[in-house]
């Protein structure tokens, strides 16, 4: 596959911090888990920052679906409620993502999510569209397999992996679909990559905080709170990491997710790093700071209704 040669100056230019208000859109696993929702939700209590243009339900595989496809499925009815929590119309806004991952290294896994983000990323627009990615990358690789001309005009910020000085990089996003994985790493996309251990993990919260900051606010919190609750039986000195919420705090503020450039890794077959100094940039995160990420999100939503 052919990509766009994004000359390494323009590719940088296009790496500079996020200022002022963007274009985004979400591709999400919402029903995977329970941080999701949180991120969906912090996204769209943005307004001053991101600009969410459309939200992709994306595949996942676990305990809480039969496949991708029925993983898919129920993102996209979880997205449904959330919206209508926030009295927000799905209409036009939603669309629904891969039914399987990526069936081989150069095909892609056609779905409306991918055409239309291809369509929306091929509008005429001042900036660039940040792809906010929280979940497999397969909606996202396979609009950039389909249209590759699109890696010239977003960006994308994907939460998967882990440091690039970790023994493994086998975690949940990026192992369901390594092929895609690939494709977003190898392309020449602008990418910001949000790993999960101790960076994304920072981002701990516990229910006597969430009980304290949103509880009983409004339909959304008390939404968010009782998920949170339903994740697990004993709540004794037991928290939990919302890991997804990083993308948006990068979009947010820059300075809570402190990245550094590095040379694009490349993926190898036992799904470990492997370096090399000839590849392009990419932006990694190296921290999350948890404390004004959390009162940011939980600021925005006790603000709903007041």
């Amino acid at each position: 596959m052919d990509f766009p040669n994004i000359a390494e100056t323009t590719r940088l230019e296009r790496l500079a911090l996020p200022a002022g208000r963007v274009s985004m859109v979400l591709d999400t696993d919402t029903y995977n888990e329970i941080d999701d929702q949180f991120a969906m939700v912090y996204a769209l209590l943005s307004p001053e920052h991101a600009d969410v243009e459309a939200i992709y339900a994306a595949p996942f595989h676990n305990a809480r679906s039969d496949g991708p496809e029925d993983g898919m499925e129920k993102s996209y009815d979880e997205i449904l409620r959330l919206l209508e929590r926030l009295n927000r119309d799905h209409e036009g806004f939603v669309h629904k993502g891969a039914r399987s991952y990526l069936p081989a290294p150069d095909e892609p896994a056609v779905s409306p999510a991918a055409e239309e983000l291809i369509a929306r990323a091929m509008q005429p627009r001042d900036g660039l569209l940040y792809v906010l990615a929280i979940g497999a990358i397969t909606n996202v690789a396979s609009a950039i397999l389909m249209e590759p001309a699109i890696i010239e005009r977003i960006a994308v910020v994907w939460l998967a992996s882990h440091p690039l000085d970790w023994p493994t990089t086998r975690e949940f996003n990026l192992g369901q679909d390594v092929w895609g994985a690939r494709v977003v790493l190898d392309c020449g996309v602008p990418l910001v990559l949000i790993p999960c251990k101790n960076v994304a993990e920072h981002l701990r919260t516990t229910v006597p905080e969430l009980r304290d900051a949103i509880q009983g606010r409004n339909s959304i919190s008390d939404f968010l709170f009782e998920t949170f609750c339903g994740y697990h039986d004993d709540h004794f000195a037991w928290s939990k990491v919302v890991w997804d919420i990083s993308t948006v705090a990068w979009l947010v503020n820059p300075s809570w997710v402190p990245t550094a450039l590095v040379h694009s890794p490349i993926l190898t077959d036992q799904v470990t790093w492997s370096r090399d100094i000839n590849r392009h940039f990419i932006r990694i995160a190296t921290d999350c700071r948890r404390d004004p990420i959390f009162a940011d999100l939980f600021r925005k939503l006790q603000s709903i209704g007041s």
